[in-house]
This record gives C-alpha cells, sequence and structure tokens, in this order.
C-alpha cells in the first residue's frame, strides 16, 4: 500500500501540494482528480522522487522511499512513473524503446518473454515494432510508453493524464489493459486525471485535489454527483 503522510512541495513562493495525506490500495486504481493545477502531477513526482518534498514521508509497504535515491527507485523497479506529454524515444523503434526500458532497470526474467507479453497486451505495436515511435498514432505511443512502465512488473505505477488527446475507443483499450494490471499481484496504480468522469469510471477510489489540497476522497461511486462537482469545481 501507498501511503503519503502531510506531504507538501513547493517551488519558490508557490506552494503546489500542501499537507496531502491519501492512501492508494493494492490491486485497485485509484485516482487523484482535479483541475490543471491542482498539484496533481507535483504529487506524482514527488512519489517518483522527481521533486523532493518539503515536508512530510512517502511510504511504499511500510517502507520510507526518501531513504531510496529516484534513480535507485527506478532502477529496482519498485516504481514506474509515466510523465504526462508522451515521452518516449522518437526515432528509435517501437523495439529498441522497449529494449531500452527494459535494461534502464536492473533486468529481471527474459526479456523475449516480457516483450511477447507487451504484443500479446497491443497486438498493434507488434504489427508496427520496428517503425520509429515517432511515427505512431497518440494511442499506440500511450500503449507504448505504459508497456515500457510496466515491462518489469512494478510495485507501483504512477500514470500522469493517461488519456489526454485520446480517442474513446483508444481510452478504453489502455484502462482495460490498466484495470488487469492493478489486479495482477495486485499492484498498486495510481492514476491522475482532469476529467473527474472518466477518472471516476476507471478507478476504484478517489481523491479530489484543489490548490494543492486534499479535499475529498472516497470510492468512486461515493465521488459522483454533486460532492465531487463542488469540491472539483469550486
Amino acid at each position: 500500500m501507498l501511503e503519503l503522510h502531510n506531504l507538501s512541495v513547493s517551488y519558490g513562493a508557490i506552494d503546489a501540494v500542501q499537507s496531502v495525506s491519501l492512501t492508494a490500495k493494492r490491486g485497485v486504481i485509484t485516482a487523484l482528480i482535479g483541475a490543471n493545477g491542482a498539484g496533481k502531477s507535483s504529487l506524482l513526482k514527488s512519489i517518483s522522487g522527481l521533486v523532493a518534498p518539503e515536508q512530510g514521508q512517502v511510504m511504499l509497504d511500510g517502507n520510507d522511499l526518501a531513504k531510496i535515491g529516484p534513480h535507485e527507485r527506478a532502477r529496482l523497479g519498485i516504481i514506474a512513473h509515466a510523465l504526462e506529454g508522451r515521452r518516449i524515444f522518437h526515432q528509435h523503434t517501437v523495439e529498441e524503446n522497449l529494449i531500452t526500458a527494459w535494461h534502464f532497470r536492473k533486468p529481471k526474467g527474459n526479456f523475449k518473454a516480457a516483450q511477447e507479453q507487451v504484443y500479446s497486451n497491443f497486438p498493434i505495436l507488434h504489427e508496427r515494432r520496428r517503425a520509429k515511435a515517432g511515427t505512431l498514432s497518440g494511442g499506440q505511443q500511450q500503449m507504448l510508453i505504459l508497456s515500457m512502465a510496466t515491462l518489469h512488473k512494478p510495485t507501483l505505477v504512477l500514470l500522469d493524464e493517461p488519456s489526454l488527446g485520446l480517442a474513446p475507443i483508444v481510452i478504453t483499450q489502455i484502462y482495460d489493459f490498466i484495470r488487469r494490471y492493478a489486479a495482477e499481484d495486485e499492484r498498486v496504480v495510481l492514476i491522475s486525471e482532469q476529467m473527474a468522469t472518466l477518472a471516476l469510471k476507471v478507478a476504484d477510489y478517489g481523491h479530489v485535489l484543489r490548490q494543492g489540497k486534499l479535499v475529498q476522497s472516497g470510492t468512486a461511486e461515493q465521488l459522483k454527483g454533486n460532492g465531487l462537482t463542488n469540491a472539483y469545481l469550486g
């Protein structure tokens, strides 16, 4: 389980995250919901170590991640963080991107088996395995990013706006995969979404952020309706 205790993140005079405490359980999808600038991305970056929190703790299964540097968190395969913006190696092929992701972390298991699992999850990536990643559609690039992030089956996966700019049919494919991944070995999946309606369709539990503060938490069903609208837009 992921636990945040009184986490705060600041950029100079800007308080991006203010004393946020929340949990994300294993085996379910937990959503961070909020408008642009609510602090969602900053919160994810503080978990992965890309941003050092001003105060607070990040605990994963009872272990304090502050004791593990961000590069080592990634190398050990503890955490995978798919940043907003589809950050892949555009001039490399699909296969080359997967190979890079495999060797970036400390390899465990068999790459060929992991690669075949990727192609089973997303057959279009097999069809386009020798194509440069920059020539893929937005949806195919997002499939590649998710595959790179989950290639080593990390305990915790952080996804920042995975549905941004995608067609509904592609969003369905993406979230079907995310659901399966969360359920497999009860992994922790935390997603950031601006679209509250979409987030609550796919998530089991959610936390609403507004101006860096946690204003509401609950199951997806509990957050639907006027209560969420008031917290999200107020």
